[in-house]
């Protein structure tokens, strides 16, 4: 009988030193074993992750044992681990997103009928899309100007829907709402996704509904592009708090993930040199920072990581003003970039 679980520890196993690259990346791999301080990263040579072996049972590559605590198990959890995620189906969310892979499906799952119009695809986002309309003076427009940002209205990457259909879980009906859209593009900028903000009627915030925010299409390793990038790239989670940073330092290279589990995964271009990682204050965004930075360094991308005063910088924008926010982040931009950056 087929079972996800056991198919998405093989395929950790399969890729043994991926997973500890990505998740001890304080280690070094010697033979046939990944060698690191301890589960929390720290330089050593306590822990051993086996590499080579079969995929399951005796002597199975992605065994860890802890020579110093005695502590042994398996990848998934050193993902646990790292990444705090105590919910098993989280944690096998985030096995399949550092495999690449897709929800699964089951084999004796009944394949549906093609709809005519499908939902969730690129091509679908793209169709969104095309039918919405330049943010300049719409609900999209005044809902960014709520929270301190004004010139949403020339981004390219955004648009307006002033009837995009939401269905909350549980309800049966879809309900055609105004919304913000954002395309997500890959290295080629290619539109692979769009993300939709549902608004208020009258813009002045988020609309009043469970499920605020909904991403559709290929969004893992992909982003919301709001500026151009040269050799300097800041990433973060949210829309808004990207577009906070560019309002207090406009031209700024400025990308949004969309979430934190999104943000490790972002796939970084080849001529960026130093990249700005801008996190949210909570612990999830701090993993998705310590992912993303090991991952940059990997390739030999400086990378450094800008933190806000409050929960993201949209609050500080908001609670501070953009004079205040740029002072702040002008004490974590490098030197060699102050110039270029903040003139």
């Amino acid at each position: 009988m087929y079972s996800e679980t056991e198919d998405l520890i093989r395929a950790l196993a399969e890729n043994a030193e991926s997973v500890c690259r990505h998740y001890l990346p304080a280690g070094r791999r010697e033979g046939s074993y990944w060698i690191v301080g301890d589960l929390q990263n720290n330089p050593g040579r306590s822990l051993f992750v086996r590499l080579t072996g079969p995929t399951s049972g005796p002597g199975a590559r992605g065994k860890f044992t802890d020579g110093a605590t005695g502590e042994h198990g398996d990848l998934l959890d050193i993902i646990r681990e790292r990444t705090g995620i105590s919910r098993f189906p989280d944690l096998l969310t985030e096995a399949r997103m550092h495999l690449g892979r897709p929800m699964p499906v089951l084999p004796d799952t009944p394949v549906p009928k093609k709809p005519k119009a499908p939902g969730g695809t690129p091509a679908a986002a793209a169709r969104l899309f095309a039918a919405s309309i330049p943010v300049a003076g719409t609900l999209a427009d005044t809902y960014l100007r709520a929270r301190g940002i004004g010139h949403g209205g020339v981004m390219s990457a955004l648009r307006f829907h002033p009837k995009c259909w939401h269905r909350d879980e549980g309800q049966t009906k879809s309900i055609p709402r105004p919304a913000l859209i954002a395309a997500v593009t890959d290295g080629a900028g290619a539109l692979q996704g769009v993300h939709r903000t549902w608004l208020a009627h009258d813009g002045k915030g988020k609309a009043e509904v469970k499920t605020q925010r909904r991403a559709m299409g290929h969004i893992l390793g992909n982003a919301v592009r709001l500026t151009p990038h040269d050799d300097i790239l800041v990433v973060g989670e949210g829309i808004e708090t990207m577009l906070s940073l560019s309002e207090a330092v406009p031209g700024l290279p400025v990308w949004a993930a969309l979430s934190s589990g999104h943000l490790g995964a972002v796939l970084l271009p080849e001529r960026v040199q130093r990249l700005y990682i801008a996190i949210d204050r909570d612990p999830a965004g701090q993993r998705a920072a310590e992912r993303l930075s090991a991952k940059a360094t990997e390739v030999g991308i400086a990378a450094q990581v800008l933190e806000p005063l409050l929960g993201d910088f949209n609050d500080d924008l908001r609670a501070n003003g953009k004079d205040a926010l740029r002072q702040h982040l002008a004490g974590q931009i490098g030197p060699e970039d102050q110039q270029r950056l903040l003139g």
